[in-house]
């Protein structure tokens, strides 16, 4: 087969994982994410191996990337948080309680009613993001998990599963970032509304914040 095929076929198994169903979860994400930014509730996000990377990126674009973005002014972004990005509490707690805590464990400190946690698993099965989605449950926090092939146990523990039905874990892998790259363009066009609106800072202070967060020359 042709690297042209190959690729062709590839992205187009990409595009073809999205249909209505998965197109409504993700709105309902890009607008609980509002909810979080304007009320200051906090997100945790986390997966493991290429999904713990994707975690990092997506906290990288949402605690800076929607504040940063078009044309308007330069704003801070979500209260995020990667959990799958402090090495020495991952060691610390794979070696003292188990591989399978390292995520529910961090929760235990940090989660809050009215936070929420996004889980990015391909499986859905691993040990680790199934504890952490029982834990948000016992918390109160709101949780999503973007999965492919079956879903696994998170399709039934997530309150909104946002589940592509493939069984490629790199194209479940894409999904995860595509996901997080529709919500942050979404979000960062929503700015006057987290600033401006009925619960929000005053003109002068969006104006302070611009310049605070401008690049240095």
């Amino acid at each position: 087969m042709s690297f042209e095929k190959v690729a062709s076929q590839y992205l187009r198994s990409v595009f073809e994982a999205f249909n209505s169903k998965t197109y409504k979860a993700i709105e309902q994400l890009a607008n609980d994410l509002l909810e979080c930014w304007i009320s200051g509730s906090a997100v945790y996000i986390c997966g493991n191996g290429g999904s713990a990377a994707n975690a990092v990126h997506i906290a990288n674009d949402l605690i800076y990337g929607i504040g940063a973005c078009s044309s308007t002014s330069r704003v801070p972004g979500l209260d995020v948080e990667a959990i799958t990005s402090n090495t020495g509490i991952l060691s610390c707690l794979g070696n003292d309680t188990g591989y399978e805590n390292v995520f529910s464990l961090q929760l235990d400190v940090k989660g809050k009613p009215g936070d929420i946690l996004l889980v990015l698993s391909g499986s859905g099965n691993s040990a680790n993001v199934v504890k952490a989605l029982e834990k948000a449950k016992v918390i109160g926090m709101k949780s999503y998990a973007i999965l492919g092939f079956t879903g696994g146990k998170c399709l039934e523990l997530a309150d909104i599963p946002i589940h592509f039905k493939i069984n490629d874990m790199q194209v479940a892998e894409d999904t995860q970032l595509i996901v997080g790259h529709i919500c942050m363009q979404w979000l960062s066009n929503q700015k006057e509304i987290v600033y401006q609106g009925d619960n929000s800072r005053s003109r002068d202070e969006v104006d302070g914040l611009e310049m605070q967060y401008r690049p240095k020359k």
